[in-house]
């Protein structure tokens, strides 16, 4: 991936723990770090198939000379994110925003925050089997699409299908969408759990009925075991009403443990049943 850098851009906000930092403000230099593919403005010569620095310069100095915060974490995030929603070609972002003039009685140069952040894949299967299913879909993938932390989104059709462990509950309507997101894991988990919740998801019973079910099934090709989340899904490959939909948005996306594509996962499950 190409990068384009901005060193030690100069601005004058009010950003500190301290109510005088807050009023009397201080310099801070902000360092970034554009990810994105040059070449064709390269070969063209033509700026609208680049990424235009001066406008992520004055985003960046509207970010931050309009807002106060405590944090100079939170500035750093708060313009990473910022770019990478306004400007598309960007595929992630390093931001270090430097505080030369912090209130410490010490000798030092400068403290400061460096993050990254970037845009990644993510497959989410959902299903229903408690009211009006097919409403409690369509709003969680409204709620997804409002969501400006993600985008490029792609949704399966919807199947029925025969509850799955605990059988006496009634049928499911399932599916499955892809997008990008540059949430983490753990946060996009977060999100999630709010939509069930608006949804008044109970978990009373493992595997039983709900109202609606939102789960992570891949993240780029990242394998992730925590008290909190397993991705990716620790059951898909034995869930037709998962790969079935998936199989129809991202057939060759590549299960990263078992190296086999969501279509010969399927293959697979439909030839031993």
């Amino acid at each position: 991936m190409d990068e384009i850098h901005i060193d030690n851009l100069k601005i004058f906000a009010h950003h500190g723990v301290f109510q005088h930092e807050n009023i009397n403000g201080q310099y801070f230099y902000v360092n970034a770090v554009l990810y994105t593919d040059t070449e064709n403005a390269g070969i063209s010569d033509n700026l609208e198939l680049s990424t235009d620095y001066g406008s992520v310069c004055c985003l960046i100095r509207d970010i931050m000379t309009g807002n106060t915060f405590r944090l100079i974490e939170t500035v750093a995030e708060r313009i990473a994110t910022g770019i990478l929603e306004k400007f598309p070609l960007v595929e992630g972002v390093e931001i270090e925003v430097r505080k030369p003039e912090a209130p410490m009685e010490m000798d030092f140069e400068s403290v400061s925050v460096k993050i990254r952040r970037s845009w990644h894949n993510t497959v989410i299967a959902f299903g229903s089997n408690l009211g009006d299913r097919k409403a409690y879909i369509e709003n969680a993938i409204r709620e997804i699409e409002e969501n400006s932390a993600i985008k490029d989104i792609k949704v399966s059709s919807f199947i029925e299908t025969e509850p799955y462990g605990y059988t006496e509950q009634p049928d499911f309507l399932n599916g499955a969408l892809i997008c990008r997101t540059y949430l983490s894991p753990e946060k996009l988990l977060e999100f999630l759990h709010t939509i069930e919740n608006e949804a008044g998801r109970t978990r009373k019973v493992h595997w039983g009925a709900r109202t609606l079910d939102l789960d992570i099934i891949f993240y780029d090709d990242k394998i992730i075991d925590t008290p909190a989340l397993t991705v990716p899904h620790i059951d898909m490959c034995n869930r037709y009403f998962v790969l079935k939909p998936v199989s129809e948005i991202v057939p060759y996306y590549r299960h990263p443990v078992f190296n086999m594509t969501v279509i010969q996962l399927l293959e697979r499950l439909e030839r031993n049943d």
